[in-house]
């Protein structure tokens, strides 16, 4: 019965407004009194029990509720048979907690967005061939599915035959197709917009991306703040010292509607709602955003941040060394680089793979006694040449001459960053090639937009030698730059910072640096969506994309703003009102309790600024 009068509890508030309006029709327009009070009598009948039974189900729990005032203030009103006040408060509360409820959804429109999302069915592969739709729940690893045009990938998988371009906006949030062939990994949730493909089912359910991006924003939006719990423990001793203050003044003054008045204005609503929808708006905006927040905590903490600290590789930089340079020292280049190439297929090292692209479609020779030195490149035959590819050190090994020119060459380079590829053939320098890692496109001007949004100290800490981070760090304008950093000395630096009492963010790509992810205060992962992105860091750029992080930052500075102002609210309304019982005429419990919905109302409305948040 409970549970039916509570579902119903908005048509009561309908039927209430209707018999209050009946009331005031038949009290003023006909002078007819006795169907005016009762009407009234009805209304707050009817209204007081949804409002009564939260309160029942609040002190079984040994909770005192705003509920628990509202109801005892009404029936405090119905038993001093000031109908009136008790009909407009019920309908008021209830009316409340109906706005309340809505605008609260739209704030949680995230959530509801990434669940529409999610896949349902699948084509799943039959012991005969065929393939038959059913339900995503009976889709187990190994499964051979199905996707056609159009269709949303059920799993995350592994593509068996077919081709076709994939929408991964949902996972990455980039809008440009994604091609996919035979061994390309698939997510959950993304659309094959055209093509059709086989895939292998590698995760299914909660367990894919998708399936966790979900239970993450779930779980943030769930999530209470050191604020959050402060105002819960508030409200557990506050709701019962107005209860308190209320028996005290109707003892004292001997006026019951005094005490009851008390009661509905000393409702602390817009104090318990305005922290946790702030938060609810803000992680909402960051999900649409390709920003996940891991709760209001991680808010909190970011909103205060000293000091960002980067990986290099992969977060300032693509992670994609490419040729930078380059110094020919001979007229036949297209040969020289012919014998390069063919030497260099031979090897998966970084900058082979670099100088293969660089060199891009080029003649093949077939390379022969090939020789690996450690830590100095490769001497192999081609075409009856003896072709040594690697450092300096090799040269000498290989007692090649360098001239003045050439190691004035060999400075420039290292100076400007670049790995070093030295190409010798028959014992004579031909050419050399200088790789770097390249920074990321805009990179320099979100450091700027992070500088200006409060963040005092941006540190680079890499693996690199000191020369080549010193570079990065110049071309940034960043305030510290360490070199030879292991993920041990990463995590030594980044405890040695919060010792001093600084809030540390460290960004990093969420899988070698997972210690420090875990250590700083904001882990923030440029992690794709990955498993160890996820699971280790506090917030996740879905997209791997730099400029979210100005974003990220501006976002939860602006969500932390906004639950202040929440409070100064809801505090200060309580505070007016309750200054207005003892020093006013007009105040009384319909105007103090419209006043106080109005209260929850503003919060809700104030946090909902913050789904429209840009920076």
């Amino acid at each position: 019965m409970q549970k039916f009068i509570l579902e119903k509890k908005n048509h009561i508030t309908i039927v209430s407004a209707i018999l209050i309006i009946i009331a005031y029709v038949s009290k003023l327009g006909f002078k007819n009194e006795p169907i005016a009070i009762w009407s009234l009598i009805i209304a707050s009948v009817l209204g007081v029990i949804p409002i009564a039974i939260q309160a029942y189900q609040a002190l079984k729990v040994k909770v005192v509720s705003i509920d628990v005032l509202v109801t005892i203030a009404v029936i405090g009103a119905f038993i001093i048979k000031n109908y009136e006040e008790s009909a407009i408060v019920t309908f008021l509360f209830l009316f409340g907690a109906y706005l309340e409820q809505r605008t609260l959804n739209k704030t949680r429109s995230a959530i509801k967005e990434l669940t529409e999302m999610a896949p349902e069915v699948a084509l799943k592969q039959l012991k005969n061939g065929e393939f038959e739709e059913v339900e995503i729940e009976e889709v187990d690893v190994g499964d051979i599915l199905l996707v056609k045009t159009g269709a949303k990938i059920p799993v995350d998988g592994t593509v068996l035959t077919g081709e076709g371009h994939i929408n991964e906006a949902s996972i990455t949030g980039e809008a440009v197709p994604v091609s996919k062939k035979k061994d390309s990994g698939v997510y959950a949730g993304t659309i094959l917009e055209n093509g059709t493909l086989q895939i292998t089912a590698d995760r299914v359910g909660e367990d894919t991306t998708f399936g966790k991006i979900i239970e993450l924003v779930e779980e943030a939006q769930d999530s209470k703040s050191e604020a959050e719990r402060f105002i819960d423990r508030f409200s557990k001793y506050y709701t019962p010292a107005v209860l308190g203050l209320s028996f005290i003044v109707g003892l004292i003054s001997r006026d019951i509607e005094l005490a009851i008045t008390i009661l509905v204005l000393g409702c602390p609503g817009a104090l318990v709602i305005g922290v946790p929808v702030s938060n609810v708006a803000g992680i909402g905006n960051g999900a649409r955003h390709s920003v996940l927040l891991k709760g209001s905590e991680v808010i909190s903490d970011f909103s205060r941040l000293d000091t960002m600290v980067f990986d290099k590789t992969g977060t300032l930089t693509i992670g994609n060394p490419k040729v930078a340079d380059k110094e020919i020292y001979v007229d036949n280049v297209d040969e020289v680089l012919a014998y390069l190439s063919s030497v260099e297929k031979e090897s998966d090292h970084p900058l082979a793979k670099a100088v293969v692209e660089y060199i891009g479609d080029t003649k093949s020779y077939t390379v022969e006694k090939t020789v690996v030195v450690k830590g100095g490149g490769i001497v192999a035959h081609v075409e009856g040449h003896r072709v040594a590819v690697g450092n300096v050190a090799l040269m000498e090994q290989e007692n090649v001459l360098l001239s003045e020119k050439v190691r004035g060459d060999i400075a420039r380079f290292e100076e400007n960053g670049n790995s070093l590829v030295l190409t010798s053939v028959d014992g004579e320098l031909k050419v050399l090639i200088g790789i770097r890692d390249q920074i990321r496109p805009g990179v320099k001007e979100d450091l700027q937009q992070l500088k200006k949004l409060g963040v005092k100290n941006l540190v680079v800490l890499s693996g690199d030698n000191q020369g080549t981070v010193d570079l990065v760090a110049r071309e940034l304008g960043l305030t510290e730059a360490h070199g030879h950093m292991l993920p041990e000395d990463k995590s030594a630096y980044i405890k040695a910072l919060q010792e001093r009492g600084q809030i540390v963010a460290f960004v990093g790509d969420g899988v070698n640096d997972s210690p420090s992810l875990a250590l700083a205060q904001i882990g923030i992962a440029m992690g794709s969506g990955t498993d160890v992105a996820i699971e280790t860091s506090d917030v996740v750029l879905m997209n791997s994309d730099f400029s979210r992080l100005p974003y990220a930052l501006g976002l939860t500075k602006a969500t932390a703003n906004n639950m202040l102002q929440n409070i100064i609210i809801a505090v200060g309304v309580v505070l007016v009102l309750l200054a207005s019982v003892f020093f006013s005429e007009w105040m009384n419990m319909s105007i103090g309790m419209l006043v106080h919905e109005a209260s929850i109302l503003v919060v809700i409305l104030n946090a909902m600024r913050l789904l429209r948040y840009k920076l």
